[in-house]
């Protein structure tokens, strides 16, 4: 008589892919990014309410990143550490260079999560849902332009082809 054989394990015990790991990955990158983008955000901004949002965004990043270490960390994976530095997407010398910049990076994280939420499962695919609802949230409040779908590029720029209905 041959041994039961084990159960496969199921998507909750067994831990993220390879696909999930590498966005997960690109997601801590993306807030280890974001976290610098907004101590130059924070350093341009007067003392007023803009500056408290900025102080705000950047602990709920500071949060993102480290709950994204902790995950990497219990699948076996080495979380990837921050820059020295970051390249920023163009100059920003005073308070509205610096709301743009905080509107920038909330929608480039939009677009992070759009890939994290389509590349997991589970849990981590319901926080990263959670972290692209929250960074659309924050780009309109900073300025971005609202979106049909946050995180996903618009058909109208893409070159693709609206869809039609059939009948």
């Amino acid at each position: 008589m041959s041994p039961p054989a084990s159960p496969a394990p199921s998507a909750s015990t067994a831990g993220p892919g390879p696909e999930a790991l590498t966005a997960l990955q690109g997601a801590l990158g993306a807030e280890h990014a974001a976290i610098y983008g907004y101590g130059v955000v924070g350093a341009r901004l007067p003392e007023d309410q803009q500056r408290t949002d900025a102080r705000t965004a950047l602990a709920a990043h500071q949060a993102r990143r480290d709950s994204w270490q902790r995950l990497l960390g219990g699948a076996g994976a080495t979380p990837s550490a921050a820059a020295a530095g970051y390249q920023l997407p163009f100059a920003v010398g005073d308070a509205a260079g610096a709301v743009r910049l905080a509107a920038h990076l909330e929608s480039r994280l939009t677009a992070v999560y759009a890939d994290l939420v389509a590349a997991t499962a589970g849990p981590p695919r319901a926080t990263a849902a959670d972290a692209l609802r929250e960074c659309a949230l924050r780009a309109r409040r900073w300025g971005a332009p609202p979106t049909a779908f946050p995180g996903l590029p618009d058909p109208a720029t893409t070159g693709a082809a609206p869809a039609t209905p059939t009948g």
